[in-house]
């Protein structure tokens, strides 16, 4: 797999939402709108807690 998913805590609503390591564009938190991951040119920075790695199956 070429990269991972996160699941990731907004700091500023507690919204826990699942975000691809490797974005391409910026990530917003669903509830407040909050930049989550800001795209690099490889790992995204992650602004936010990580909660964990979630694994496809």
């Amino acid at each position: 797999m070429a990269g991972n998913f996160l699941r990731v805590r907004c700091a500023d609503c507690e919204n826990e939402q699942i975000v691809f390591e490797k974005p391409s564009s910026k990530v917003n938190c669903a509830v407040c709108g909050t930049t989550l991951v800001a795209p690099t040119s490889g790992k995204g920075r992650i602004e936010h807690e990580v909660l964990e790695t979630v694994e496809a199956r």
